[in-house]
């Protein structure tokens, strides 16, 4: 399991990085492991609100359909548009694949850090 120490978490296990006043959001290496291989990747328009602890995305695999959370409140300022032909890329590289820019952000939620997501990831396991 590859933890970003770059990142911040979200105990749904999304991953998030702070670039000033705007978030790059994905989903944790952990989380795509125990997904399975990705072969569907629903994102939100740009322009769209999030709202923090609510849906923004979705992913499917083969086991099933994943709603994927949002660590902050804001506005889609970018959407990763390589994964809607190519969500593989989320099982190559979960820091790589990020899904969402978010701009203009007015809350975030509870973080954890880089340790503390492993030792979640390893009491789930």
């Amino acid at each position: 399991m590859v933890i970003n120490k770059d990142a911040l978490y979200a105990k749904t296990h999304e991953w998030v990085t702070f670039d000033g006043d705007t978030a790059l959001i994905g989903i944790s290496d952990y989380a795509q492991s125990e997904l399975g291989d990705l072969v569907f990747v629903n994102l939100p328009e740009e322009g769209d609100e999030v709202t923090c602890g609510e849906a923004f995305a979705d992913v499917e695999s083969v086991k099933a359909v994943s709603d994927i959370y949002s660590p902050v409140s804001g506005v889609v300022a970018a959407i990763n548009e390589e994964l809607l032909d190519a969500p593989e890329k989320i099982n190559e590289d979960a820091f790589g694949a990020w899904f969402i820019k978010v701009s203009d952000i007015t809350e975030k939620g509870e973080l954890i850090t880089p340790d503390e997501y492993e030792a979640l990831c390893e009491a789930e396991e």
